[in-house]
Formats: C-alpha cells, sequence, structure tokens
C-alpha cells in the first residue's frame, strides 16, 4: 500500500475543499477502497475520514425516507420503516457481503463501490481500460462468465457490484450530494454512467462532490417489493443474475410496476419497457415472461457468460411471481 495522509472532516465543507484538492478519497466503512489500496488500484496521496459527520439518520419524510449516506448497510437493513415499506431494499442489503462487512459498510459508500472485475483488480494485467484509458479490456477475450451482458462497449464488459443499487434504481432512488455550488439531486437511474469509450467514468458524481443522502419515494410498488439474487453460493457471493421487482395493484390489474436487474448489466439496470409490458395487464406466469423477454432484448453475451441470459430472464419472472403471489 501507498503511503498516505489521514485526517478527519469535521464538516461536509471540509470534504469538499479537500476533494476539489485532488489526490483525497474519503473514507468511511472502507470495506471497498482499502481492498483497492492494497492492490495498488487506488493510491490516495489522502485518506479523509467523514464518519464524524451528521449524516447517519434514517428518517421518514413528507415523500419517503431518508437515508444518511454514513447509514451502515446493517442498520439500514434493519430499520422498521425499511423493512415494512421499502422490503427490497432491505432484502438487497442483506443480501449484501457478509454480517461483518455490513457493519461497517455505508449507504453511499455502496453506491460508489468498483467493480469486481478480476481484471481490473489485478494490475499485473495492464489492459484494463478502467485503470488505464485506452489499454483495453482483457475480460473481452479473457474469462468473462461472471461479466455483463447488457449495457457493454468494445472498452468494457465489466459488471456493476452493488445490490442495494440496483433495489434504488428500481425504486426511483434519488441520490442527494453536496459540492461547491451548493446541493444537488441525481436520479439513481442517472447515477451510475454506461461505459462507452471511457469506462474510467463510472459515475456522474463530480470530483468535488460528497453524496449526503439517499431518497426513496413512498409507492405501493415499494412496498410491495423484492430482490431475488441468484449467486453461485448461499452466502457472501456476488449476484450471477439478480432482479429488484415491484408492482402495485387495481384489483386484478396491474397499475404500476418497477424493475432493475443486477449481475448482468455494467450499470445497475432499470428496464422501464419491460415495466410498460406488465402495466393494465393481470399478472401471470406468461406476461411476467413476455417482460423477461423485453428486458434481455438488448443482451450481449461474451463467450463464457451466454447462459446469463435466460437465467435473467427466469430470475426476473419468478422475482415477479413472488410479489404478485402468483407463484408457481
Amino acid at each position: 500500500m501507498q503511503p498516505f495522509e489521514y485526517s478527519r472532516a469535521k464538516a461536509t465543507d471540509d470534504a469538499v475543499k479537500a476533494l476539489a484538492a485532488g489526490k483525497t478519497k474519503l473514507v468511511a466503512g472502507g470495506t471497498n477502497l482499502l481492498d483497492l489500496m492494497k492492490e495498488h488500484v487506488e493510491t490516495p496521496s489522502r485518506l479523509l475520514d467523514i464518519n464524524d459527520l451528521p449524516m447517519s439518520t434514517i428518517e421518514s419524510t413528507a415523500t419517503g425516507v431518508r437515508i444518511g449516506a454514513l447509514a451502515r448497510m446493517s442498520d439500514t437493513a434493519a430499520h422498521d420503516l425499511i423493512r415494512t415499506k421499502f422490503p427490497a431494499i432491505s432484502e438487497a442489503l442483506l443480501l449484501s457481503a457478509s454480517p461483518q462487512l455490513r457493519n461497517m459498510a455505508s449507504m453511499g459508500g455502496n453506491i460508489m463501490q468498483r467493480t469486481r472485475c478480476a481484471y481490473f483488480r489485478d494490475i499485473t494485467f495492464p489492459a484494463c481500460n478502467k485503470r488505464n484509458p485506452g489499454s483495453g479490456c482483457s475480460a473481452v477475450a479473457g474469462e468473462n462468465r461472471m461479466h455483463a451482458i447488457l449495457g457493454t462497449s468494445d472498452a468494457c464488459i465489466a459488471t456493476h457490484a452493488s445490490d442495494f443499487a440496483v433495489a434504488l434504481a428500481a425504486l426511483d432512488g434519488i441520490v442527494q450530494v453536496r459540492g461547491p455550488k451548493g446541493a444537488r439531486d441525481i436520479a439513481a437511474v442517472d447515477f451510475h454512467l454506461l461505459p462507452g469509450n471511457t469506462p474510467n467514468r463510472e459515475h456522474s458524481l463530480a470530483a468535488d462532490e460528497v453524496i449526503t443522502a439517499l431518497l426513496i419515494p413512498s409507492a405501493a410498488h415499494a412496498e410491495r417489493s423484492h430482490y431475488l439474487k441468484v449467486r453461485d453460493r448461499a452466502s457472501y457471493e456476488f449476484a450471477v443474475t439478480s432482479a429488484a421487482a415491484g408492482i402495485a395493484m387495481d384489483g386484478s390489474t396491474i397499475r404500476s410496476a418497477r424493475l432493475a436487474l443486477g449481475g448482468v448489466g455494467t450499470k445497475p439496470w432499470r428496464s422501464k419497457e419491460a415495466e410498460a409490458v406488465l402495466i393494465g395487464k393481470t399478472p401471470s406466469d406468461a406476461l411476467f415472461r413476455e417482460a423477461a423477454e423485453v428486458a434481455l432484448r438488448g443482451a450481449r453475451p461474451q463467450k463464457h457468460n451466454g447462459f446469463k441470459v435466460e437465467l435473467a430472464k427466469r430470475t426476473i419472472v419468478r422475482a415477479f411471481q413472488t410479489v404478485s403471489g402468483e407463484r408457481s
């Protein structure tokens, strides 16, 4: 690990100023950043500890819930408001990492975590456009079983790792940030960026902005939501495929629906096209399969991950079966 300076922020403006100066990384739980520093992927000259900032509360608002960026994953998952009104959020968090990591990791840090692509995390592979822009993508011709099939480009096929970010995108979440020009809101679906030709640009957060909170609006489809994660083992494993699904009913008809996918996209993959298929229809396996076909229409599988196309479709169907009560 490269030597670095360490200090603690006393106010949010301290963090903003430090980021503006450059070569500074913010640390809260440190569950992703410190790993990357040990692997020499991240090499900041300074770490600014932000745990003293007042950003750890979880509170009801007039329109939904506000989760402070420094709230821990375990506390958020166990919060009564989250469990009852936003179950997909609680489930996504509980299916993430391990209990020890959930006790440390912050909610803001969770959506900022970087890909687990082995070629990105191993600097002995020089070809990685995320680490070394313009160097190429080792995963395209390499071992790519766990890589993305949606939102990929010739420059990068790395999968986004967060479970929570998938549920946040599905439920119309908002990321609140603060920088030198003040506060602004970023829709969760717009927070993470497609790789295109610049996979090193992973999110729309400016270099001198700090995440302060996450907002999730109350809605019937949020209260009737579910996060389903398919993985190679039962715990402490990243998604092969996952789906955050929610529906609201008007009698026997679907009034609104939400769907986002994980484990298959270069970013949390919201499919509004699949949602539109469900509106005004009666829940059925055939309808859910139709929506799944639409959600995966643009898939571009690689040599080793073609199985993800069908697995993702089945994950979508099962998630909607669960929230609709139509599970066969």
